[in-house]
């Protein structure tokens, strides 16, 4: 026994796992919506370095090229998809072309979504389903479409969402963009009670303001160091595709920074 009483065995077990903590990750095969924007690319290479294989969407070919240049993988563990996942019948195509490739999904991110401020009383109802389709929509289409292939093949499917903290309140000009971040977490909370006996787990993160180079222009007077970089934010999402985190869903985990 060593000082806490925890036997001797168990201390050299749990520094093991510590030296790698993602170790379950190798091998495993992840979709990632909106891989070519910059939290995208992050989510890409941060699973990658855990040796998971990767299916990449955007609606942006160009954009999926650059990150394809930028990770450099054989096609055995790397796939980038171009689609439109706002589109129903492009997502089960999507999801077919995953099992096709590696025979399995195990874990899904659903990073594609946007933002845009405007008052309700100037918003069209076009901009409103606008942002809708953006965020709400296509966490819908894909996360329902990931969850029965993952039952199909009794994987210990993960399924992970972004959120925003502006999803817990509302403010001036964000009216659309917190319901349909809201709306996010609605749906995570009823698949993860939905899924909860498959050994499929649901859950969110709740960014705030991410570093990006568009948020530096848009607000050129702010601190960006108070603010979450797309890597910082990666490292959350890792943990919740791994092993550690299978004892959590429904969760919503706020990734504030300093702001």
């Amino acid at each position: 026994m060593n000082d806490l009483g925890l036997p001797h065995r168990y201390v050299e077990d749990t520094r093991i796992k510590e030296q790698n903590m993602y170790a379950d990750l190798r091998g495993k095969v992840a979709l990632i919506t909106g891989a070519a924007g910059n939290l995208g690319r992050a989510v890409a290479h941060r699973l990658h370095a855990e040796q998971v294989k990767l299916v990449l969407t955007d609606r942006s070919e160009e954009g999926l090229r650059r990150v394809a240049e930028a990770i450099g993988a054989a096609l055995d563990v790397f796939q980038t998809v171009v689609a439109d996942i706002s589109e129903p019948e492009e997502v089960p195509a999507l999801i077919d072309k995953t099992l096709h490739a590696f025979g399995r999904l195990d874990i899904l991110v659903n990073v594609a979504g946007g933002f845009r401020m405007a008052s309700v009383l100037d918003m069209a109802p076009l901009d409103w389903e606008a942002l809708f389709n953006l965020n709400t929509k296509t966490a819908f289409l894909t996360s329902a479409a990931a969850a029965r292939a993952m039952k199909s093949t009794e994987t210990r499917g993960r399924i992970i969402n972004i959120g925003a903290r502006a999803a817990l309140a509302g403010g001036p000009g964000l009216a659309a963009y917190s319901a349909s971040k809201a709306a996010v977490l609605r749906l995570t909370e009823s698949m993860a009670a939905e899924l909860l006996e498959d050994r499929i787990t649901v859950n969110a993160v709740l960014p705030s303001t991410l570093d990006t180079p568009a948020n530096r222009q848009a607000m050129p007077d702010a601190d960006p160091g108070a603010w979450v970089s797309p890597a910082s934010l990666a490292e959350v999402i890792a943990f919740l595709a791994s092993e550690a985190a299978r004892d959590i869903s429904g969760a919503a985990i706020p990734v504030y920074g300093r702001a």
